[in-house]
């Protein structure tokens, strides 16, 4: 799942990003408007996290602009504004979410995930494809009901292999969903990914296979249907 964290403040945005990192988040940090609106024009993200103190523009003004626009990204506000006036503006905005400053980590999370499960959000409680169940809460993978080891960054190519099992995922797709803006993606990343992924399944004893078509990109399906 890649996240936009709207954030002015670089050492709490950086807090954050690690954070959901450590929780299987791709997360990008921008730190205005301006810079917001060029993220969500080149990425499609998942869900935004949206600072109101904004040093180019007020962050609410930047979500109705946002809505007006007709985007439905799923936006959750993070912000020190604490009165019932701020968060009924917030949510009659278009805010999905209103989370106060301080918070605990595990509530972000918890509520990123809650707007994720939401009906046309980018998560389900849990995935299947043949013997292979992947827990989006928990994040957890179990073949036959018996857990196994899994990178982060395998997680995120199954999940988005099991999101659309049977059908074919550009690698440019599983690009945009694994990495952020800042991290290096080697010509050859992704396919490390999905060769160490493939290794994993198998020895676990999947009956789900990842199989690359070059020039294309890879598809989640059983072993008998594809070879």
């Amino acid at each position: 799942m890649r996240l936009l964290l709207v954030e002015d403040h670089t050492r709490f945005a950086e807090s954050i990003k690690y954070g959901l990192g450590n929780e299987s988040f791709a997360v990008d940090i921008v730190d205005c408007a301006g810079a917001a609106d060029a993220a969500v024009a080149s990425v499609q993200y998942d869900t935004i996290i949206l600072d109101l103190g904004l040093p180019d523009m007020d962050g609410l003004a930047l979500l109705r602009k946002w809505r007006d626009q007709g985007m439905i990204v799923p936006v959750l506000i993070l912000t020190a504004r604490d009165g019932l006036e701020d968060r009924v503006d917030g949510l009659n905005t278009g805010a999905d979410d209103y989370l106060l400053k301080p918070f605990e980590m595990a509530e972000l999370v918890a509520r990123i995930r809650a707007l994720l499960r939401r009906p046309g959000g980018a998560l389900g409680k849990v995935m299947t494809a043949g013997n292979v169940a992947f827990d989006t809460t928990a994040r957890e993978v179990r073949v036959d009901d018996e857990p196994i080891s899994i990178s982060r960054r395998e997680m995120g190519v199954l999940e988005q292999l099991m999101r659309r099992y049977g059908r074919v995922v550009p690698k440019t797709v599983l690009e945009d969903k694994i990495y952020g803006f800042e991290e290096e993606v080697s010509s050859n990343s992704v396919e490390v990914h999905v060769s160490r992924l493939r290794k994993r399944l198998s020895q676990n004893g999947a009956n789900v296979s990842v199989h690359t078509l070059r020039g294309v990109g890879y598809l989640l399906s059983q072993e008998n249907a594809n070879g």
